[in-house]
């Protein structure tokens, strides 16, 4: 298993992880990119090119997980202002300190994305433990998420947001919940 920040020279790799729907109904990890009003406008094909400017852009927006040379998981990791929408204080994802929206050194783990073959082998926790030492090498002092505490179904699409226990076993800490089985959590880096 290789995990890597996803580069321009990567695109190909996560264009074929996230297939030709874009994953999650054609998102394409925009979600929490651009306001609702923008994301009613777009289709697939300007989420995806979104996405593709700004790993072209740069710095790496999250993490691609290889194994046999094939990209099979994705985690969305960087500063919350990579993120606005994750910041919304109607959200559960919103930050305790409105400054942390801001800071540089403020990041967030907001979403996963796992190929089917790949899921329920334990690729989120080494995504997530590859995402700690990105946040903490790229000089994060925070790392903070807002999982699922229950699913059902183990292939909910609402496990995008990664589950509590993942994020439990690295260390995170309960901050507040303030939507019923979404806690906002932190790890102090």
């Amino acid at each position: 298993m290789n995990i890597l920040p996803v580069t321009a020279d990567l695109w190909d790799d996560f264009e074929d992880l996230f297939g030709k729907q874009g994953a999650c109904y054609g998102c394409w990890c925009t979600h929490f990119r651009l306001p609702p009003a923008v994301r009613r406008e777009n289709d697939r094909e300007r989420n995806k090119d979104h996405i593709r400017s700004r790993i072209e852009t740069g710095p790496p927006p999250g993490l691609l997980a290889f194994e046999d040379g094939k990209a099979v998981g994705w985690m969305q990791v960087g500063p919350r202002a990579d993120v606005p929408e994750w910041n919304n204080q109607g959200r559960g994802s919103a930050p305790l300190d409105t400054a942390d929206a801001a800071d540089p050194a403020v990041w967030a783990v907001s979403c996963f994305f796992i190929r089917s073959k790949a899921r329920g082998k334990g690729l989120t926790h080494r995504l997530l433990a590859a995402g700690i030492d990105f946040a903490r090498s790229s000089g994060a002092r925070l790392l903070e998420a807002c999982p699922m505490d229950l699913s059902r179904d183990s292939r909910s699409i609402g496990l995008f947001v990664g589950s509590s226990r993942v994020f439990e076993r690295a260390g995170f800490e309960r901050m507040i919940e303030r939507k019923a089985g979404r806690p906002l959590m932190r790890l102090v880096l």
